[in-house]
């Protein structure tokens, strides 16, 4: 996922659906602790636990990027196919350029989850 020692990582949407071995990896990487959604810090990526059914997928991703750095991504996790909570591919695409973002790859992250990495969309130099 590309994290870093020191790096500050926002979690939002965590629930008891959550990979706990994921959490985990990602915090051995980055030596701190997942930041909790009510933080005013600037952190270096977000991880968003999102499911069908959380609610309006774009205004939670505008609500992750609000404390995001401008370089850091944003990594949208959600249940994979067959899964409680399965978000359709298409609604994903749809809704991360209405927030300012490209998407740049999914992976497999876990047993029952995919991540989707998002980043800040390149300005076009004329």
């Amino acid at each position: 996922m590309g994290f870093q020692e020191g790096d500050l990582v926002l979690e939002i949407g965590r629930d008891d659906d959550c990979d706990q071995a994921l959490r985990d990896a990602i915090t051995a990487v980055t030596k701190t602790d997942l930041i909790e959604e009510e933080t005013t810090e600037v952190v270096d990526a977000v991880i968003l636990w999102w499911r069908d059914g959380d609610g309006d997928l774009v205004d939670d991703l505008v609500d992750a990027l609000t404390y995001l750095s401008e370089t850091g991504p944003l990594w949208l996790l959600t249940p994979k196919l067959g899964r409680d909570g399965h978000v359709d591919p298409s609604d994903i695409k749809d809704a991360i350029p209405n927030v300012g973002l490209s998407q740049t790859s999914t992976i497999s992250i876990a047993a029952d989850w995919s991540a989707t990495r998002c980043v800040a969309r390149k300005s076009v130099k004329r």
